[in-house]
């Protein structure tokens, strides 16, 4: 089970890129667009990227559990753009909006999917294991550019959750 209270302000621990597949390697800090990360491309353009896939996040606090079960998980490994802490990962859903830092605003669009290029990170290479539809709370998220800018290793995150009202 996943921790309910952050103990940590919520913030950017890691920023990820690679030149397509995973892992994805940290970076001090990326300009996000409304296309993605700078520096960062995706080895298949039919699931990954696009403007409503243009960002992957995922939670540190989810990696580490993952890692008590045994799985060998680390930020970046499963592909993620952005590995975040402090937030309460299992309330996140498509619609909610962050704030990062001063000037990058996302919006969650979905779950994703997993992928099996992240298969040799997990016991018995059950990948699916991030499955949102198995195990709810602790999938990655994609999600679209609201305000482009760029990110830093340690940028504050502002969840606002959506209300169902609209934008």
């Amino acid at each position: 089970m996943l921790p309910s209270m952050a103990i940590t302000p919520p913030h950017v621990h890691q920023i990820n890129v690679s030149d397509g597949g995973v892992p994805k390697l940290p970076v001090p800090e990326a300009y996000i667009t409304v296309q993605g990360v700078a520096g960062d491309r995706q080895r298949s353009a039919q699931y990954h990227g696009g403007v409503d896939r243009a960002v992957c996040l995922y939670s540190l606090e989810v990696i580490e559990a993952l890692r008590t079960e045994g799985h060998a998980v680390a930020p970046g490994s499963c592909g993620e753009n952005l590995t975040l802490a402090g937030l309460g990962w299992a309330r996140l859903k498509p619609g909610d909006r962050l704030r990062i830092g001063t000037d990058v605003r996302l919006e969650v669009s979905s779950y994703t999917v997993p992928c099996k290029q992240n298969a040799r990170w997990f016991v018995k290479k059950d990948f699916m294991r991030m499955s949102h539809k198995k195990h709810p709370g602790w999938s990655r998220l994609y999600a679209r550019v609201l305000a482009e800018g760029k990110v830093r290793r340690g940028d504050s995150v502002t969840v606002e959750e959506d209300n169902g009202a609209g934008p």
